[in-house]
């Protein structure tokens, strides 16, 4: 085994050490490193194939991590006890990887990469999806595959009081209003290079509204653009440590040999400058026509002009042909956008397309809504649910459970194609996992609205910008819903296009100038703050001055939209849904919660199939709570109020009568439910008014009612019964003889007992009083002496409790 090779540096601002290391794990991948921040490990491996795959006409580069649940001391909570399909969470880290990395390979280069990040240590304090960027970023540089990095990455969070914090552990991104993922790479090799922008992902936590309103600074667009500016402090330690990895590898192996590789062309040169001269003028117009499906016939009907013009001249070529029609069509949309400012559908730059919004389309439903941009439609379903809906999550990370769910699904019909529908893909849980990040810090908490909430944005028609429409729909969906959020939230996607040293910002952006342009990026948020940021970028560097613009072009549109939502539904309702479970939810002390639900759940049972409520009991460790839910709401008052007569039982008074029902049952007796919350014993002795009752299940039975008499409470509140009723039917002695008696002796001659001396008679009830008290001695040992009472004192005048009672 090869000696370890290390690098560390502290991380500015904090008293953590990032650390990379490599040479001892995984020595056959072509690069592989360990990164480590505290506890928090991360192996990450890069392997690239050494050809191009037949008929390969992308870049497939494939990331993957592997949450090893090991790592945080846990086993799989599955069947089969071992991980299996990757958590959202690890989907999301594996976009956050691809995101800056793809465009820093070089362009036609098109073998197989695959960078797999493997969690070797998870200590619950510090994240590891930044770090898995950071690992990632270092094997590439080690691998020998053409990789223009390095990249670094943070993560900063947005405090209290203002500042950012790099690195935040999971305690301090909970206490924070908003957190920035940011990627980058240095544009020189100098110590204190600019850095270049490729990545961002933020959002607002959980807590931001509560912080806000107790007096935090908002996230404005001009809060992020600083925030943007301050992570490259971070990034540039990042790069500036992969380096000094890099030459630590050099300095003892010597210098790492390049993979051999050959970068292809879409088309040739030759071609290219045919189909411009032959075709500019057809597609030209053909990307005038501004509705998407005749403008995409004519640019077919275009190509396929083009196409039948040049295949005698380049026989054998039509694929390039094709090629070379696309990238005159991006140069065209391009160069018409910077020079005339009128984009593919004829809109300006700034313009938003025709907006609706509606809402309560589906009968059903407990909140819905339809909102539409242009082509794009979405509808979004707003489910409500009792806590125990609760999304239980298996990782590796301090979550344990999400009340809060957005589930985004694009068919392939929304785009007028044909395809395979076989659950989500990475994409989608990424596009709704930003669309629910969106909503998070406006969401109630559960203490002010205790339901589970499920969303599910349904695709219907797409052409740009599908995820900030299911923004805008979750939150009229929400709103119809009853769901009281703290603000309406909107969202609208933005792209740049640079040229000849111009930048142009585009609102609302289409399918294809999101493939054409230079930047996209997405921003929601209410009417003064921001709630979510996603941007990518493929050029290097984009000036603050830019960004700064780009923001508030933003905002404007997000206004607009915000306007148009509030003219189908201005504020939350009052009230939820008639279709929608009626839910409370109340604190209870922890020494309560045994009592609400009862041995063995007996109490709480009884409640849900008494009043029909479903009723949940959970606990901190400092306090329990009640939740309670049905589709009545008078069921839901009833439960709650014989919990609370649980938790303040009524006293009940001696000398007076109370219809019961008997709620178990012992050989001493039964004890009697007269009040809720309050029961009492009536003791065997009690129960046939002067007949003798030798078992108890001879006369009485679970849950049949009964009239008892309070004969007395202690001072510890229990209370002893009498029957006040008829007296039950007592078996008659001679029937019983004929029945099996199980492994009581017979009292015939037979029995051992006919052979003791025989005893004088007392009176039947002190005979039976001592055979029942022997009995108890026999189950529970001796009990000591008893406070005296009348029954005590014998026909004699003698103390049964001296020598009356034998002892065994």
């Amino acid at each position: 085994m090869t000696d370890a090779i290390s690098v560390s540096g502290p991380i500015t601002g904090t008293d953590r050490t990032l650390s990379f290391e490599t040479g001892k794990l995984a020595q056959l991948a072509d690069g592989a490193v360990v990164g480590r921040i505290g506890d928090t490990v991360v192996l990450a491996t890069a392997t690239a194939a050494r050809s191009v795959r037949e008929g390969t006409d992308f870049f497939p580069l494939t990331v993957d991590i592997e949450e090893r649940t090991y790592a945080a001391g846990k086993i799989p909570g599955s069947f089969f006890r071992r991980e299996g399909r990757a958590s959202d969470q690890a989907i999301l880290t594996c976009r956050l990887i691809d995101r800056p990395l793809r465009p820093s390979f070089p362009k036609g280069f098109r073998n197989e990469v695959h960078v797999v990040g493997t969690v070797l240590g998870a200590d619950q304090e510090n994240p590891h999806d930044v770090l898995a960027i950071n690992t990632s970023s270092a094997a590439l540089m080690l691998s020998g595959i053409p990789f223009d990095g390095p990249i670094g990455a943070v993560r900063i969070a947005y405090s209290t009081d203002g500042q950012w914090t790099p690195h935040p552990t999971f305690e301090e991104g909970d206490e924070s209003t908003f957190e920035l993922v940011v990627a980058g790479r240095a544009l020189d090799a100098g110590s204190d290079t600019d850095i270049a922008i490729m990545m961002v992902e933020a959002g607002g936590t959980e807590r931001s509204w509560r912080y806000y309103e107790e007096g935090a600074p908002k996230v404005t667009e001009e809060v992020l653009a600083d925030g943007l500016e301050a992570a490259k402090t971070w990034i540039r330690e990042s790069i500036l440590l992969q380096r000094r990895l890099v030459e630590a590898v050099v300095a003892a192996t010597g210098p790492i040999a390049p993979i051999e590789f050959t970068t292809f062309t879409d088309y040739g040169d030759d071609v290219g400058a045919r189909v411009e001269a032959v075709g500019t003028d057809a597609v030209a117009a053909a990307n005038r026509i501004t509705e998407k499906a005749p403008r995409a016939e004519a640019i077919d009907g275009a190509t396929r002009t083009i196409v039948d013009s040049l295949s005698g001249e380049f026989p054998d070529r039509e694929r390039e042909i094709k090629a070379a029609v696309r990238a005159l069509t991006k140069k065209l949309v391009r160069k018409r956008i910077v020079e005339e400012g009128v984009r593919i559908d004829g809109r300006g730059t700034a313009d938003i397309r025709p907006l609706s919004a509606e809402v309560d389309l589906l009968p059903t439903a407990h909140g819905s809504a339809l909102f539409q941009r242009g082509e794009t439609q979405v509808l979004n379903v707003t489910t409500l649910g009792m806590p125990r809906m609760n999304q239980l999550l298996d990782t590796i990370t301090p979550d344990d459970s999400k009340r809060y769910m957005h589930h985004y699904n694009f068919p392939p019909y929304s785009t007028g194609e044909t395809g395979f529908m076989r659950g989500p893909k990475r994409r989608e849980i990424g596009h709704g996992l930003l669309a629910e990040r969106a909503l998070l810090p406006v969401v109630p908490s559960a203490e002010e609205f205790p339901y589970t909430l499920r969303l599910v944005s349904d695709v219907l028609a797409s052409n740009g910008s599908t995820s900030m429409a299911s923004v805008c729909g979750s939150t009229l969906s929400l709103m119809a819903a009853g769901v009281p959020l703290k603000a309406p939230v909107a969202g609208i996607a933005m792209g740049l296009v640079y040229d000849g040293g111009n930048y142009v910002t585009l609102t609302d952006i289409l399918g294809a100038e999101d493939a054409f342009g230079d930047m996209d990026f997405k921003v929601a948020g209410t009417k003064d703050a921001v709630t979510a940021l996603q941007l990518d970028t493929k050029i290097d560097g984009l000036p603050a001055d830019v960004l700064g613009r780009a923001l508030l072009q933003a905002k404007e549109a997000r206004l607009t939209i915000l306007d148009v939502m509030a003219g189908a539904i201005g504020e939350p309702r009052a009230e939820v849904a008639a279709s929608a479970p009626k839910i409370v939810s109340f604190e209870i002390p922890m020494d309560k919660i045994g009592e609400v639900i009862g041995p063995k759940g007996k109490v709480i049972n009884a409640l849900q199939q008494e009043t029909g409520a479903d009723i949940a009991v959970d606990d901190d460790g400092m306090v329990g709570t009640v939740t309670i839910g049905a589709k009545d709401g008078t069921a839901v008052e009833e439960a709650r109020r014989r919990i609370a007569t649980i938790l303040d039982p009524p006293l009940a008074e001696v000398g007076e009568t109370y219809q019961g029902k008997v709620v178990n049952i012992t050989k001493f007796g039964a004890f009697v439910n007269i009040l809720p919350g309050r029961d009492g014993l009536l003791h065997i002795s009690k129960i046939g008014q002067g007949k003798r009752v030798e078992r108890v299940e001879d006369v009485l039975e679970l849950g049949q009612p009964i009239e008892v008499r309070v004969d007395d409470i202690d001072p510890q509140g229990k209370v002893s019964l009498s029957m006040a009723g008829a007296a039950p039917t007592v078996p008659d002695r001679g029937a019983r003889e004929d029945r099996p008696r199980g492994d009581r002796p017979d009292r015939g001659g037979s029995s051992p007992r006919s052979s003791r001396p025989s005893v004088p008679s007392a009176p039947s009830s002190s005979t039976f009083e001592d055979a029942f008290e022997a009995e108890l001695v026999g189950e529970f040992g001796d009990l000591g002496p008893a406070a005296s009472t009348p029954s005590d004192v014998r026909s004699d005048g003698g103390d049964r409790r001296r020598g009356g009672r034998r002892r065994r």
